[in-house]
Formats: structure tokens, sequence, C-alpha cells
């Protein structure tokens, strides 16, 4: 099957995906709604279909590769939900590594996280994905049951619970301590979050995340951020220029790569909203700044 691309779709019907991902409109509303673009057979029910994951086009490394060693564990969160489930992903030797918490979109814990979280492993880091569903029952393994489930949890113990795989990852023997993050969308809020609360934390990557709701929070920032955006973006890049204000008020050491023609969730390889060189420039780049803040 050929993989669509987010440039075979109207921009106008990925904008209103955006906004049903994001909960801002629910099925029958983009249904209606995309209806009015859909010319040559294509319905709007089979746009929500083509733009929606496809995990089988993109494991990149699989759970059995024998460089790495994974296994799903319960942690503690007391000031959330109490008891917590996620994902670990580390390099198969015994010696200790640094650390990435890596957190999932509005989906929760789903294929292409966990394959991330693997890609770490694979370059030498203890990952440690949380799953922020694990008190309704975990990822139902259905991006759209994920998305109503998500909307249920209550939402001031999910940043507890987020948080909470901090000493978690911290306290693994296969950790050396060093520990910084990596979010996506609802992931990218989380870990913009995870630098105002956690000071020990020694680098921050969040991929097209809104900023925390308190942008004063800034001044707590101790860690290096390097902030990834996608272009097309209007809901999160309507909130940077107040977040970079807020960066650069608090003297925060960080940095912003955009990049074109992209849209939000560009790093995600199991949708059409994929862009292969922005996403593999990006990860280089977080690997990079990885390397230079929990090694060197």
């Amino acid at each position: 099957m050929d993989r669509k691309k987010a440039s075979d779709f109207p921009p106008q019907v990925l904008e209103l995906f955006d906004g049903y991902v994001h909960g801002r409109l629910d099925r029958r509303e983009f249904l209606d709604r995309a209806a009015r673009y859909a010319v040559g057979g294509v319905t709007a029910a089979a746009f929500l279909e083509m733009l929606s994951p496809n995990f089988a086009l993109a494991q990149q490394v699989k759970p059995d590769d024998s460089r790495i060693k994974t296994q799903r564990i319960d942690f503690d969160s007391p000031r959330g939900s109490g008891k917590m489930r996620g994902y670990l992903a580390a390099p198969a030797n015994t010696g200790k590594a640094p650390g990435v918490v890596v957190i999932h979109e509005n989906r929760g814990l789903n294929p292409y996280i966990e394959d991330v979280a693997r890609r770490l492993a694979t370059a030498g880091y203890v990952a440690f994905a949380p799953d922020a569903l694990a008190p309704v029952g975990g990822y139902p393994g259905d991006e759209t049951r994920a998305r109503e489930m998500f909307g249920k949890l209550d939402q001031a113990k999910t940043v507890e619970d987020i948080m909470a795989a901090y000493p978690t990852l911290k306290a693994r023997s296969e950790c050396n301590g060093k520990i910084g993050a990596v979010g996506f969308c609802m992931g990218g809020l989380y870990t913009n979050v995870m630098a105002t609360r956690i000071p020990e934390l020694l680098a921050a990557v969040p991929y097209y995340g809104p900023p925390p709701t308190n942008l004063g929070d800034a001044a707590k920032i101790k860690s290096p951020m390097l902030v990834q955006l996608a272009e097309n973006d209007n809901y999160v890049n309507s909130k940077w220029p107040a977040w970079e204000e807020a960066l650069k008020a608090n003297k925060v050491n960080y940095a912003m790569r955009m990049y074109p023609g992209t849209q939000h969730g560009f790093h995600n390889d199991t949708t059409p909203r994929y862009d292969e060189p922005a996403a593999k420039l990006s990860w280089q780049r977080t690997m990079d700044f990885f390397e230079l803040h929990l090694r060197g």
C-alpha cells in the first residue's frame, strides 16, 4: 500500500483533522465539515480513515531486537492515580546509561511511542514511556477509543502520573541518574511542564507541544530546551511567541527549530502527516542534544 502524504489532502481537511485529534471537533463534526472537500469519489469517512495511524507502516526497531531489552513495569504515582504502568527499553548490556522519559500524545502508550523508546535504547539510553491511560485500563489498541478514554481522565492527576515517571526512571539500576525528556503533542506540553517541575532534569525536547498554562513557571526551568515545531500548526504556534518571551525573560537556555512545510505530528511515521526529511533532521538534532547534555 502506498503511503499517503500530507500533500495528498486539502489543507482544510488537515486542519479539521487536527481539531478532531485534539478533541476540538467530534467525529460527526469532522465528517460534516470535511464533506465539502470530498471530491473524486473520496468521502469524508475515507479522509478520516486515510489520516488515521497505520502502525504496520512504521516499526523501526523490533521489540525482540538483540541490541535492547524491554519490559512493562508498574510504578507508584502517590500524588496522582496511585498506581501506573509504563514501557521500559534499555541497552542490552548491563552497564548504566543516561535516561530519557518519553511522553506520548493524547492517545496513550501506542506502538509508535513504544518504538520511539526502542530507538532511544538502540542509541544507548534507558527510555521509559509512561501510559497516562493506565488508570482507565491502559492503551486500548484503538486510537478512537484511546482519545475518548483520555477525555475521561482527571487531568490534574494525569500531570502527576507523568511527572512520577522521572523518579521511577532515576531509581532504575540501569540508569546513571542523568535524565532528559522528549514528548510529542500532548507529550510536548508535559515535557514543558516537567522542565518547570523537576529542576534536576538535564534536557527537555518538546515536539509541537503548547506551553504550561502559567507562563510564569518558565522561571523554574533549569534544563536546556530544544523546542521542535511544525510550520503548519496554528493552535500550538499561536502560543509560541508568549512562551518564547517567558523563556527569554527568565534566561532559559533554549533553541527553537521550525520545519518548513510540515504539519503537526510530522515525526509520527504512522500517519500521512509524517514528513520523513523533517522527522530525520529533528531526531538527529534530538540525539545531538541528548549527547551534549546527558553524556557531555
